[in-house]
């Protein structure tokens, strides 16, 4: 049944004279349309669509056509249905999805394109659903390695971090449905996530953790943002009046709802007055409450409802709140020109892939020892648990129901066919369940030998391969890459450095590749030759790792993070301002963030920021500059000619940062403000260019409360990571 269908007819009036109601006719402006739908709803229709009425879905206006809206977990892929009023899957058969790589793989490609077309792909999914709101992208910064949920997000710098939400908002909403960024703001670990009540200057709040967010909405056009679970100077963030209502809604403009995340509204004129447009999940077990209803017991339900019968609020909120949430209805629900979209479809899987390829970090490859020649090998021992073990599934409301994964064990066996024989050994215990989420392994992870008979049996079979391929890192298990729960160390769990560096002992050629959202410790380095950072890579996991590793593909990722030695060079923990209980958590660590504190407090990195090899050699040479001086209203020219010295086609990522040499306020060493992703044939060079204009320059006066640039000397960095700058160029600004 049609919108048009469930319309009213008056009586003694043909199909064929009745004229359209304006809020259903497309050919007039949007705003037009939402308040010609305001003027014909009563107050109980304007309460019920602030709201849901499930787990994942909201009220519409029945009366008049206006239908429900549905949202769906994201970023990584469309979650599986779930049931009306709980959190386990409702048994469909038809709706498992592409799972595309977590969002710090993506990051890692360092290439926008690659953005695109993950948006336009997994908007496609979501269309094709029949979702409304995909919760997601998150870009909260990567502050601390410890904050479980990383792996969701897109790095620790907030120039990376805009530049690679914006295509993938824009793509998504493309498919008639709405991006929903999360989670605003400085959700910057999962510990006491509900208590935390972050204490953060305004510099770092304007220079490091807004940024993103603001790109997405302004450049990106978000339709949507969740509000964060924790605290920022007293209120919780899903109705947190600075954030919603002074800057989001006031300075930046925006005009598409506010969502709750789910269970994070906790005070009901705080909902109604500090900028909460949509709540959910209020109480997360559905009807528990004893109401006939719970979902009328939410916040902006009955008790909005009971305070507005008795004049205790005024209406302009509720309007101001109904107003968005149609604009969001009209948008997606209503949108009647928006595409069939896909699911699963070849090229979802070959987008997933090529992603994936992309975002693979080469950390260390001496010897050359990668990648892989099958010819040259007769037998490979692949060792480690996350060689089978699912990684789609589980790290909570990001787990999905893949159509399939491919586990690197099985795309490696697939990439040497019968050519080189392969063993598998387990090599530790990092579960044993069959199943999480509802959704049942394709490895049978039983085990009966002990840790160290699993030890024994790894380092037989590394003995007698040409070849070790270990692979190791992180799960999402709790206390790993998993919400709700922060790590407990840096370390990598389950002994794992202990058989790591018996590995090295018995067969240099070792390849150790970590799966992670997540920085980790190698106390091992300079005993493995080679190690790859291989993320969560989603359903073609395997085929991509097994791409890289064998040379079909040539690795071109980038950290989107610092990878420090210890945690304690890391800002948040050399501060001791990492908190993992409730209460105020200050940020004494201020802007310096990743690579900033890194560079501040001269502390050298295990891997830096921006930081990727190749397996060829790159060149930067001749840069320069059209001129030496930048006014207020001009721009500077910068170049820099890159070459490919080596014998296989290859990408590089040229990154450009930027020094004050001289200011009021303290500031970075440099920070990134500029990239570009280049692929050259063997011998190839080209001229990449860069445009530097004074926004490039400025930073948060927190005393003014505006941005400013002050006149005197920069300079210009260009290299390919933030510890291995290639050339510079100084200029100067005058005001």
């Amino acid at each position: 049944m049609g919108i048009w269908s469930l319309l009213p007819i008056a009586c003694g009036t043909s199909a064929g004279d009745r004229q359209l109601p304006l809020y259903l006719d497309e050919s007039v402006s949007l705003e037009e349309r939402i308040e010609d739908a305001m003027k014909r709803m009563t107050l109980e229709e304007k309460i019920a669509v602030l709201h849901a009425q499930s787990k994942f879905s909201s009220r519409g206006v029945p009366r008049l056509g206006i239908p429900e809206l549905w949202c769906t977990d994201g970023p990584h892929g469309i979650r599986a249905e779930g049931a009306w009023d709980e959190w386990r899957q409702a048994g469909w058969t038809n709706d498992s999805c592409t799972a595309f790589p977590a969002l710090t793989c993506l990051a890692a490609t360092w290439n926008p394109a690659m953005s695109a077309l993950y948006g336009r792909s997994i908007g496609e999914e979501a269309r094709y659903r029949d979702k409304d709101v995909l919760l997601g992208p998150g870009v909260n910064i990567y502050r601390t390695p410890l904050n479980g949920r990383n792996f969701e997000y897109m790095g620790e710098d907030p120039y990376l971090a805009s530049r690679m939400v914006v295509p993938y908002v824009q793509e998504v909403q493309k498919n008639g449905v709405a991006a929903c960024v999360k989670h605003f703001a400085l959700n910057n670990q999962e510990s006491s996530r509900h208590t935390t009540d972050v204490d953060v200057d305004d510099r770092a709040l304007s220079e490091i953790y807004l940024p993103a967010f603001r790109a997405a909405v302004q450049e990106g056009g978000a339709w949507s943002v969740m509000g964060s679970y924790n605290l920022y100077r007293g209120e919780h963030g899903c109705h947190n009046r600075r954030l919603l209502c002074d800057i989001l809604k006031g300075e930046w403009g925006f005009d598409g709802a506010v969502i709750s995340d789910w269970g994070g509204t906790h005070n009901t004129e705080q909902a109604i007055a500090n900028g909460l447009d949509l709540e959910f999940g209020t109480w997360t077990n559905g009807l528990s409450s004893g109401a006939k209803n719970a979902y009328d017991s939410y916040h902006l339900a009955f008790p909005y409802l009971d305070l507005l019968r008795r004049g205790v609020v005024s209406e302009s909120d509720l309007d101001d709140k109904v107003r968005r949430v149609l604009r969001l209805n009209f948008r997606t629900a209503m949108n009647t020109h928006k595409p069939f979209g896909s699911l699963n479809s070849p090229e979802h899987l070959m987008a997933a892939r090529q992603i994936a390829c992309e975002g693979i970090v080469l950390l260390k490859n001496e010897g050359e020892i990668l990648p892989i020649n099958p010819s040259g090998v007769k037998k490979i021992a692949v060792i480690g648990e996350n060689a089978v073990k699912m990684m789609t599934v589980g790290g909570g409301s990001s787990s999905l129901k893949a159509r399939y994964e491919c586990s690197p064990l099985e795309g490696i066996v697939k990439a040497v066919g019968d050519r080189v024989d392969v063993i598998y050994e387990r090599g530790y215990i990092g579960g044993l369940s069959p199943m999480s989420d509802g959704v049942v392994a394709g490895y049978d992870l039983s085990e009966s030998r002990t840790a160290d008979e699993l030890l024994v049996d790894a380092l037989t079979a590394a003995r007698t391969a040409d070849v070790v391929l270990f692979f190791g890192g992180l799960n999402k298990n709790s206390h790993q890459d998993c919400e709700d729960s922060d790590r407990l160390s840096l370390s990598l769990p389950y002994d794992q450095d202990r058989l790591i560096r018996e590995l090295a002992q018995v067969n240099r050629n070792l390849v150790v590749v970590n799966i992670s959202g997540n920085a980790v410790s190698m106390p091992w380095i300079a005993e493995v030759p080679a190690v790859v950072q291989g993320w969560y890579l989603g359903s073609e996991a395997g085929y991509a790792l097994s791409d890289v590793l064998f040379g079909k593909v040539n690795p071109s990722g980038k950290l989107p993070f610092t990878f420090p030695v210890h945690l304690e060079d890391n800002g948040a923990h050399a501060t001791n301002s990492y908190m993992p209980g409730p209460g105020v958590n200050r940020y004494a660590e201020g802007l310096f963030v990743g690579y900033r504190w890194h560079e501040k407090q001269g502390v050298a990195p295990l891997f830096a920021f921006g930081h990727g090899l190749s397996y060829t050699t790159f060149e930067i040479s001749d840069v320069r500059m059209d001129r030496d001086r930048l006014t207020k209203s001009g721009s500077l020219h910068l170049t820099a000619r890159l070459t490919n010295t080596g014998e296989r086609s290859g990408s590089e990522v040229v990154q450009l940062y930027i020094g004050d040499e001289k200011s009021s306020l303290p500031r970075p060493v440099k920070e990134l403000k500029g990239f570009e992703k280049v692929t050259l044939n063997p011998g190839e060079e080209r001229t990449v260019n860069f445009i530097i204009t004074p926004d490039d320059l400025k930073y948060y006066d927190d005393e003014k409360h505006a941005w400013v640039v002050e006149p005197g000397r920069f300079t210009a960095h260009v290299g390919v990571s933030s510890a291995d700058i290639r050339g510079t160029v100084a200029f100067y600004y005058d005001a």
